[in-house]
């Protein structure tokens, strides 16, 4: 049985990879989710046979049994994080250790096998390698790298499957939200919940973001760029949005983000964020914030600030808050001072611009 040490992965190049010529018009405007690389990473899992057949090759559907427990019991976790072109020319991750270990830590939450750390980081540093022409050029631009997994075995009773197929695919990436807005308008949901104590809000499933998915386009048919859910107990505290966790600037130069008690995903971004505040001579405090709060001290003008951030979003900040109730404004309703130096500060570090003090860059080649 194979361990992450030593499985090692097989090339099986694209055969027909997207003509240079066409790859480079597909680049000047990749938008972000819907172009992708040539080819895929791919490991097999049984548990007769443990993790298994490691390979690089052609980006392709994937043939699927109707019977595959994933279609019907969504046993799936799937990661996001970026591949960054440095200002040496260099190519590199950020904390690419950091998803690896909240992969492991889904995995455990919905009772699949936990992928070794050497395997994952492999697969992802593989990848980027074979299709390194695939960076675009155009500002802000990376490689997002969507590592996911799934039970594939062929059985419809109901308990943790015993096969799964694990994948990562990379999709050129130019800004988040369409838009170009300098900061967001977020919807409150009334009415759903993302997550509840004991469920599966710590992890990163597909599930988690099904059920918001209601939401989001409610959010949406309110001219809103996102959704942010409160708790299910309550519906009083605030929890995250759709796919980002959240921060409250106030005027005495403390920084608050709701704490992570099982209902909210531990953000990586979220985890440098509060890093970098600390070193700006910053006091970041993990503490409830109620939705009611939240108005009256933008109201008052304690609170100055709001911002989300997240691997694909990176740095956003917060302009409107609206709800069936009205709307209120964070401070001048754009970017903050903060939000902008947290987002640059964050920035320079993962594209090499400024110095790596914390070991978060792990370059490839």
């Amino acid at each position: 049985m194979a361990d992450g040490k030593t499985l090692e992965f097989n090339l099986e190049p694209c055969a027909t990879p997207v003509h240079a010529s066409e790859r480079e018009r597909l680049l000047e405007n990749p938008g972000f989710g819907s172009l992708f690389t040539d080819h895929m990473a791919m490991i097999r899992y049984s548990e007769a046979q443990g993790w298994h057949d490691a390979r690089i090759t052609k980006r392709e559907p994937i043939l699927m049994d109707p019977a595959s427990s994933v279609l019907h019991y969504a046993q799936e976790i799937f990661e996001g994080m970026k591949a960054y072109r440095l200002a040496d020319g260099a190519t590199a991750l950020f904390r690419p250790e950091e998803n690896a270990k909240r992969f492991q830590a889904s995995a455990r939450r919905m009772a699949m096998p936990e992928l070794p750390e050497p395997l994952f980081l492999k697969s992802v540093e593989a990848l980027v390698d074979i299709d390194r022409e695939w960076f675009p050029s155009v500002e802000g631009g990376s490689l997002y790298l969507r590592p996911f997994m799934f039970a594939s075995e062929v059985f419809l009773g109901v308990r943790p499957a015993k096969e799964y197929l694990y994948l990562v695919i990379a999709s050129p990436a130019g800004g988040y939200f369409k838009s170009g807005a300098s900061a967001i308008s977020i919807w409150v949901s009334e009415h759903y919940s993302r997550a509840a104590p004991g469920g599966t809000g710590a992890a990163k499933c597909g599930g988690n973001y099904a059920g918001s998915l209601i939401a989001q386009a409610e959010a949406i048919e309110q001219n809103c760029d996102q959704v942010v859910f409160l708790d299910a107990a309550e519906h009083k505290w605030v929890e995250e949005l759709g796919g980002m966790n959240l921060f409250f600037v106030m005027n005495d130069g403390t920084l608050v983000t709701p704490p992570l008690s099982g209902t909210i995903l531990p953000g990586i971004t979220r985890n440098s964020i509060m890093t970098l505040a600390r070193e700006e001579g910053l006091t970041v405090v993990e503490q409830p914030y109620a939705i009611d709060q939240w108005e009256a001290d933008a109201a008052s003008g304690k609170l100055v600030e709001t911002f989300a951030c997240g691997t694909a979003a990176v740095v956003t900040a917060v302009g409107t808050v609206r709800s069936s109730g009205g709307a209120f404004t964070i401070g001048s309703g754009g970017p903050g001072q903060l939000t902008e130096k947290l987002r640059r500060r964050l920035v320079d570090i993962q594209r090499g611009i400024a110095p790596d003090d914390h070991g978060w860059v792990k370059k490839l080649f």
